[in-house]
């Protein structure tokens, strides 16, 4: 009687094919090389400080003397830092500048906030960077415009205030 082959052809290191024979080879002894030299034992790392793996047994060994394997201790060098950023898109920089002096000029503002619509609009179509600034220019000069707008009101409403009380305290 045969046993039956291991799955997917891989072989049996316990199972011989007749139990009667020994197998025509020993088991390499995993400290020695083929030759009989025994393995120099490495560090894992050149790094002298770098922690050992407590799993392994050692200062960065495994059981069987040899180097432990694992992660290179830095990076591989790379070619430089990335592909260069998108060249931003000029008007979306002069959109925030507008919506940026609206603090000081009140007229600017809604043309930033303006430009920064048409600056997002040409951004997404030809894929230049500075969506965060016709964000900002969109966001700094909408709000500017309506304090600019609420303040106007008030200051008409306190005009007409004055004058609606003034004439009738006449007499």
């Amino acid at each position: 009687m045969t046993n039956p082959s291991p799955p997917d052809n891989w072989p049996d290191p316990t199972w011989s094919a007749s139990p009667q024979q020994p197998q025509s080879t020993p088991p390499a002894d995993p400290l020695y090389h083929a030759s009989g030299q025994p393995f120099a034992a490495e560090p894992v790392s050149k790094d002298p400080y770098a922690p050992a793996d407590p799993y392994l047994g050692g200062a960065g060994y495994s059981a069987g003397g040899y180097p432990a394997a694992g992660p290179a201790p830095y990076a591989a060098p790379g070619y430089g830092y990335g592909p260069p950023a998108p060249r931003t898109n000029n008007m979306a920089v002069a959109a925030l500048i507008l919506s940026l002096v609206g603090f000081a000029s009140c007229v600017t503002a809604p043309i930033g906030a303006i430009l920064g619509h048409v600056a997002l609009k040409q951004i997404r179509q030809t894929g230049e960077g500075g969506e965060g600034t016709a964000k900002a220019a969109i966001i700094v000069g909408w709000i500017l415009t309506a304090l600019i707008v609420l303040g106007v009101l008030f200051y008409a409403a306190a005009i007409i205030f004055a004058i609606a009380s003034s004439t009738s305290t006449s007499p």
